[in-house]
């Protein structure tokens, strides 16, 4: 989580450690992207039984924990992937309705499927997923924006959403949209990490880690091996957390 991570050694103050039963790379899936699932939906989400909610890139390194501790919280689980495969993950740690935005559109289903709108959002993606989210919203619905991974490679860092048109769809509805940035709540990681590492290996907690087994050029290994995890998060191939081997059996995650 410091600057410096892409490194095969580090040295990081004791006190921003955390102890693990076992050194395996489905641990570091909690530190930042189980850690922002947990605590913006505890802090934000107002989850309750019987709620909606949909999580956007719901197969990646943090959707994944978001639809499972939704579910923990008896919601209606909606998610959207990028593939058939991914869906079959979505389901089996499961999310109620998974939607293949390449094979359905997914304002299309979610009037469909979802007329009085989804009470919570849980949105990663920006640009038009966001946009479609925000239409999708219930009366008094949330949404909250912990990431917009189609601007990340930008000139500007921004992904374009219609903003012109949000102050009135949000007054129509009390509808509220929130953002939360991880470093903004570090008082309430470690209490987080405890909970998710016990979670975790009690079984009660599936941290999916991609390792590069399907890319191309097969398993991510060595620093040098970075830039192909990157693109490949990028190209939105992996199902959960990419995680890179480093020698030694250090790993670094993305």
């Amino acid at each position: 989580m410091a600057p410096g991570s892409f490194a095969e050694y580090t040295v990081v103050p004791a006190h921003a450690a955390t102890p693990v039963p076992a050194a395996t790379p489905a641990y570091l899936t909690l530190l930042v992207s189980g850690a922002t699932a947990h605590i913006s939906l505890k802090e934000l989400g107002g989850l309750e039984e019987g709620k909606k909610v949909l999580v956007t890139a719901a197969a990646g390194g943090t959707g994944q924990f978001a639809v499972q501790l939704a579910k923990k919280a008896k919601c209606h689980v909606i998610g959207t992937c990028s593939s058939d495969e991914k869906s079959a993950f979505l389901k089996s740690i499961g999310c109620d309705r998974p939607i293949n935005y390449n094979a359905e559109p997914v304002g299309v289903v979610l009037a469909r499927e979802y007329p009085g709108g989804v009470d919570v959002v849980y949105e990663s993606v920006g640009g038009a997923m966001f946009d479609l989210a925000v239409d999708a919203l219930a009366v008094k619905g949330r949404l909250l924006v912990i990431g917009f991974i189609s601007g990340y490679q930008t000139p500007t860092g921004l992904s374009p959403v219609k903003a012109g048109t949000l102050p009135v769809k949000l007054l129509r509805k009390s509808a509220s949209v929130q953002g939360f940035f991880l470093n903004q709540y570090l008082s309430e990681h470690r209490a987080s990490m405890d909970h998710l590492v016990k979670m975790c290996a009690r079984g009660d907690l599936v941290c999916q880690v991609d390792q590069g087994n399907l890319s191309a050029e097969g398993r991510f290994t060595g620093l040098e091996s970075v830039f192909r995890a990157v693109e490949y998060m990028y190209a939105r191939k992996n199902t959960g957390k990419i995680v890179v081997e480093l020698p030694h059996s250090v790993n670094s995650k993305l």
